[in-house]
């Protein structure tokens, strides 16, 4: 029996090559450098571009875990990275982008419409900070299934998509502006709540499913495709609303019911 491909006890024992550890991490600098385009682009005025680089971070984002745990390169400085990136990304450059959109054209109708603006970014972005350290504190005891308040990947794609869409908007008006600022302080709120979402992360790919849902795969593209920024802020604004209507409902459904009645 030939023994060339017999690893030996030096091979079996061998340290995995440091350089694999870079595929995850040069995903993760493609998450962080998205996020600095978006920055970068608001300031110019270029809101479209803007918003389109804060989900082409969210695909960075995805990729890199993934990439990290079929490697089996997953790291504590991986981490550590990631969560940086995912600041810049999902929490400063959503921010600003909002900031830059809209301040400018509110505070021409009042002094106090633009201090609400800016306090408006900035509290979100204090909230992505406050979420994301809160996930990295609870990460080993958190239950896999679920986000404890959401995500903010999909915050930030909610601020984007809002900004994406309204971009075509030559004058947006008041009623515009004043929305936009209360969507990106209702989406920070909503990341350090403490409601209920699904994580997706238990999602079996192996599992038998029926062809009518194969078949929604590519419509669901062909709709994205068709109108991206309003397909994408429906989709992630029904994500983001269905765990508070949720909430509603069920308090709603005992304050029907009534007391339990003790016989």
């Amino acid at each position: 029996m030939s023994t060339e491909a017999m690893p030996t006890d030096s091979s079996a024992h061998r340290p995995r090559p440091k350089g694999i550890y870079l595929l995850p991490n040069l995903l993760t600098t493609g998450c962080l450098f998205s996020g600095f385009y978006a920055v970068v682009a608001a300031i110019d005025k270029h809101f479209a571009p803007a918003g389109i680089a804060v989900f082409v971070a969210m695909i960075f984002d995805t990729l890199d875990g993934r990439a990290a745990r079929l490697t089996r390169t997953e790291s504590a400085f991986g981490k550590e990275y990631d969560s940086l990136a995912d600041m810049v990304s999902f929490g400063v450059a959503p921010a600003i982008v909002s900031y830059q959109w809209g301040v400018v054209r509110i505070a021409e109708y009042g002094r106090a419409w633009g201090r609400f603006g800016w306090l408006a970014a900035f509290f979100y972005a204090v909230c992505a900070a406050l979420r994301l350290a809160r996930f990295n504190a609870r990460a080993a005891s958190a239950d896999k299934r679920f986000f404890e308040g959401l995500p903010s990947p999909s915050a930030a794609a909610i601020v984007a998509a809002f900004v994406w869409f309204s971009s075509e908007w030559h004058e947006p008006g008041l009623t515009g502006l004043i929305a936009a600022f209360c969507i990106t302080a209702a989406a920070g709120g909503l990341m350090v709540s403490r409601l209920s979402y699904p994580s997706f992360k238990q999602f079996d790919l192996d599992r038998r499913v029926r062809f009518f849902y194969i078949l929604l795969v590519p419509l669901f593209f062909v709709l994205i495709a068709i109108d991206p920024p309003t397909m994408l802020l429906s989709i992630f604004g029904t994500y983001a609303l269905s765990s508070p209507v949720l909430w509603v409902g069920r308090r709603l459904r005992r304050a029907f019911r009534g007391p339990p009645v003790i016989s």
